[in-house]
């Protein structure tokens, strides 16, 4: 926020000209008419934006009284909408020595500055501005930050964090500081400090934890926690650190008990919530006890639009080649995303990769009615069809589908093999070697 000096008077028009001793009275009036004239039609001339008349009244306005803060004022407005800003400066910087108290002539000062981007001296002015105004100290803010006076700013920032409460400016200066480790130990200081002069202020704590967690203090982290429970029980937040600390004891059950409360809440973050599913899910390999734990815990997700977890954790198991697990979490995750075609070819995969060739065949053959052009579907249904000795509806699925195969070249190849061993089981000699001899073609071909 930056505070903009606006076309205001200050106090009276101009200031009484002095009278001397043997001065007439009526010549005392033929100057006021004089400078009064002058100085409305430089006003005039402002207020059309017509400048450099307006600078000549009141050029002739100081000819008359040379010694009138209020037309030195008044040229330094002029000459800032002209951007000539030495001019600028100068008559603002006027009529603060003639006039210290007079905050509006520092204002424009400032303005100069800004515009100028002289953040330097900017700083020197809004200290003297805070003295007028205390909201100008976040104006300060962001010129330190502007000037790389980081450990100016942090200090400033904590000062109005605790005076004024926070602001998303400040959050996100303070978020830009603390990225340089060299910034954190004071920071670290300073939560300890708030903490123990507002115990009930969450914010805090969890700055403090996410601090410790940062730097790889995980016991300072979990104290820290443990202190946040103790003073704020319903905290979500505590629960963040109590379950990495249990699931790095191997205590399943307490984690557990920490992740339930930490995946509904809508106070934490979501990344923070797949992070923990993560780990749990890592866990949970090595403990299959805590399967069905895992399980609930992905109900959480089920509207996350942006990460689909059950299939991320059904691709996780396809790479660790655990094909049973990878079928349980691709039907999870189909039933919310019935088309998502990625998902549908790896469970086919997951089924074949388990034996499980009936499901094979039954999921593939309907998705060769759902997805009449998708030559893959056909291929499983075929593969499938040749396991369970169905040769004939085999063929038929296959030969269909092969119509449908453009520019793949691999997949062509698996189609001939799984014709050629429809064609042989029906005991069709001639058309097995007919098959048999086009794959062994087509993999020549792509030999290099």
């Amino acid at each position: 926020m930056r505070f903009k000096m606006y076309s205001w008077l200050i106090g009276m028009l101009f200031v009484p000209t002095l009278l001397l001793a043997q001065t007439e009275p009526e010549d005392v009036a033929a100057v006021d008419d004089k400078f009064q004239n002058f100085f409305y039609e430089s006003l005039k001339q402002k207020g059309i934006e017509n400048y450099d008349k307006a600078i000549e009244a009141l050029q002739r306005c100081q000819e008359l009284e040379p010694n009138n803060a209020v037309v030195y004022f008044e040229l330094g407005k002029n000459y800032l909408a002209q951007k000539k800003y030495k001019d600028a400066y100068d008559n603002f910087e006027k009529v603060t020595q003639m006039d210290p108290k007079n905050r509006w002539a520092w204002v424009g000062m400032y303005d100069v500055c800004y515009d100028t981007h002289d953040y330097n001296q900017a700083i020197i002015i809004v200290q003297k501005l805070i003295e007028f105004k205390a909201d100008y100290k976040e104006d300060l803010t962001s010129l330190y930050m502007n000037t790389q006076q980081y450990d100016k700013a942090l200090e400033l920032i904590n000062e109005l964090n605790e005076k004024v409460g926070r602001s998303d400016k400040r959050d996100l200066y303070k978020a830009d500081i603390l990225r340089d480790a060299k910034y954190q130990t004071a920071e670290k200081n300073n939560l300890l400090d708030q903490i123990k002069k507002f115990p009930k202020d969450e914010s805090n704590y969890i700055s403090l934890i996410y601090l410790y967690s940062q730097s790889n203090q995980e016991e300072k982290a979990l104290e820290i926690a443990k202190k946040l429970e103790k003073e704020i029980p319903t905290s979500d937040w505590a629960q963040v650190s109590l379950f990495k600390f249990h699931l790095n004891n191997g205590d399943g059950d307490n984690a557990v008990k920490a992740m339930n409360i930490v995946l509904p809440s809508k106070k934490i973050d979501p990344k923070i919530k797949h992070r923990i599913l993560n780990e749990f899910l890592l866990f949970a390999k090595n403990n299959p006890k805590y399967e069905t734990d895992l399980d609930k815990a992905i109900a959480y997700f089920d509207n996350d639009k942006e990460v689909k977890v059950a299939k991320e954790i059904a691709k996780f198991y396809v790479s660790k080649a655990d094909w049973p697990k990878a079928v349980k979490y691709f039907e999870m995750h189909l039933k919310n995303a019935p088309e998502d075609m990625e998902s549908l070819l790896l469970l086919l995969q997951a089924y074949t990769e388990n034996n499980q060739f009936e499901a094979l065949a039954k999921k593939a053959d309907e998705l060769t009615q759902l997805f009449p052009t998708q030559p893959q579907f056909y291929y499983y249904a075929g593969l499938a069809y040749n396991q369970l000795k169905s040769f004939k509806k085999a063929t038929d699925i296959l030969e269909t589908g092969l119509d449908f195969v453009i520019d793949d070249t691999a997949l062509e190849i698996n189609f001939n093999i799984q014709l050629g061993e429809a064609y042989n089981g029906l005991g069709d000699m001639k058309k097995k070697e007919k098959y048999f001899t086009k794959a062994n073609e087509l993999i020549n071909k792509q030999k290099p």
